[in-house]
């Protein structure tokens, strides 16, 4: 068959436009594939997706990957490796050995990640186990028992809002504040008794809050008890003075002896000297005997009225000097350390909030209070002008300064009941969590005893977002010990 010039150049011009058609094509899908974006979990890099979304591990939302780093990956990788690369095998942040090909160690359930599979699976809710592979695994930490090491990128730092405060050594100051309460001065308290039975005739302070003097008359009783001693006492008195003329010494002194004898009662039995001087004088005994006030003070309790009988041992008033008082106030059991003997304290008074009083803790009782768990302290204070009345609060306050000690932000201890756990940046971005026993608090800084050094950086937020990852890279850690899912 004999083709002509002109169908010749037309059939050249049609495969030469199929040949081109197909290039452009092709280099249009490279550049689609060049161009294709890809998001990672910023907390889990190795959850990669090519759609929005959400990470199954952690619920944060995946961003897209830098097309920088992706190029500059792609270069590297097609970059020949030099002698020393080549003598030695790649490994991942954590130091261990990097394979070419990624081998899958097991699959684990992105909800709960104590359930693995050696082989992959679905969840109750359909979701895809995810691969665990080797780099992925960070060696247990021997400090903290359930928590693991985490390692997040820089982005996923910004992105989780981490942020870390440096410890530092210095001293702490700080307050302590307490509510005191006034209390009379146990060593002024006096119990006002009588020692015989009788009737009282007269009460000469017959009210409660009276201020008595010393000496002064408090009530006047009858007993014959105290009638029948006056009279033995007179009966003494005058066989003493007939004794007293007789030739034989040992009767003159046994007459002494007895009138002496016969005295000495009347005074135990409380009676008064004048009374007793005036008995002397007239030879008659009183029906009624005064009882005088034994101290001053304010009669704080009244328990008898005219006309009623009387028994040996029964209180009859409490006697209570206010000139000294004292103020106790109770601190909670975790300041007891902070508290000595000699320590000033400030008082204030919410009855006169301008009113103002300085005073040093002259006691620490040695037990604790059962209810409140609270150690008590006692303040003495002179108040000659009763300006501070009993069972009257007042508020206390003491500075405290701690010697010199690690100190960090209060907000990087996170306290789960049985222990207190920091997370400590130990690189760029590595965050290992450490146990710490923590002292006094106080202006937002806590007191490290131990378990972080000074110059260490602590993570001050987002702290409980790394402890929910450290609990998920330790139970992963756990599962790969088990044997992955085997």
């Amino acid at each position: 068959m004999k083709i002509s010039s002109h169908g010749y150049k037309l059939t050249v011009i049609v495969v030469t436009a199929l040949f081109l058609a197909a290039f452009i094509f092709a280099c249009a899908e490279k550049n689609k594939d060049e161009d294709a974006v890809q998001y990672q979990c910023p907390m889990h890099p190795t959850y990669i997706s090519d759609k929005p979304g959400s990470c199954p591990i952690c619920g944060m939302d995946i961003v897209p990957i830098e097309k920088s780093k992706s190029a500059s990956s792609e270069k590297t990788a097609k970059t020949a490796p030099s002698i020393k690369q080549a003598a030695e095998p790649e490994k991942n942040k954590i130091g261990q050995p990097l394979s070419r090909e990624r081998k899958i160690l097991f699959y684990r359930n992105p909800m709960d990640p104590s359930i693995s599979s050696p082989v992959p699976a679905k969840d109750e809710m359909g979701m895809d186990y995810v691969p665990v592979y080797p780099d992925e695994i960070s060696p247990p930490d021997k400090g903290v028992k359930g928590l693991a090491t985490v390692t997040i990128d820089e982005k996923g730092i910004r992105l989780a809002g981490i942020q870390t405060a440096e410890a530092v050594k210095q001293k702490m100051e700080g307050d302590i504040r307490a509510v005191g309460l006034v209390k009379p001065d146990e060593t002024s308290v006096r119990h006002v008794h009588t020692k015989n039975s009788g009737w009282i005739e007269k009460l000469y302070v017959n009210t409660t809050g009276r201020l008595v003097r010393a000496g002064q008359p408090l009530l006047t009783i009858y007993s014959p008890q105290l009638l029948g001693s006056q009279e033995e006492f007179l009966r003494a008195r005058e066989n003493a003075v007939s004794f007293a003329g007789s030739s034989i010494p040992e009767v003159r002194k046994g007459g002494e002896d007895l009138l002496k004898a016969a005295r000495r009662r009347l005074e135990l039995f409380d009676v008064p000297e004048s009374l007793i001087k005036e008995i002397e004088q007239t030879g008659l005994p009183k029906r009624t005997v005064t009882l005088l006030a034994p101290v001053s003070g304010f009669v704080t309790a009244k328990g008898v009225y005219e006309g009623q009988q009387v028994e040996p041992g029964m209180e009859l008033f409490t006697i209570t000097d206010l000139s000294k008082v004292w103020i106790e106030a109770d601190f909670y059991e975790f300041e007891a350390h902070l508290i000595r003997l000699g320590q000033k304290a400030v008082f204030t008074f919410p009855y006169d909030p301008k009113a103002q009083k300085t005073g040093r803790i002259s006691y620490i009782y040695p037990y604790l209070d059962p209810q409140s768990r609270t150690l008590r302290a006692r303040f003495e204070f002179q108040n000659s002008d009763f300006s501070l009345k009993p069972e009257m609060y007042v508020n206390v306050s003491m500075k405290i300064e701690t010697s010199d000690s690690v100190v960090v932000p209060d907000s990087s201890v996170m306290n789960t009941g049985l222990r207190q756990i920091v997370f400590v940046g130990i690189g760029g971005d590595r965050f290992e969590p450490r146990e710490v026993k923590v002292g006094y608090r106080s202006g937002g800084l806590v007191q490290v005893i131990s378990g972080v050094r000074a110059g260490e950086k602590v993570v001050v937020r987002a702290n409980f977002l790394l402890d929910s990852e450290s609990r998920v890279r330790a139970a992963i850690l756990q599962a790969a010990g088990a044997g992955g899912g085997k």
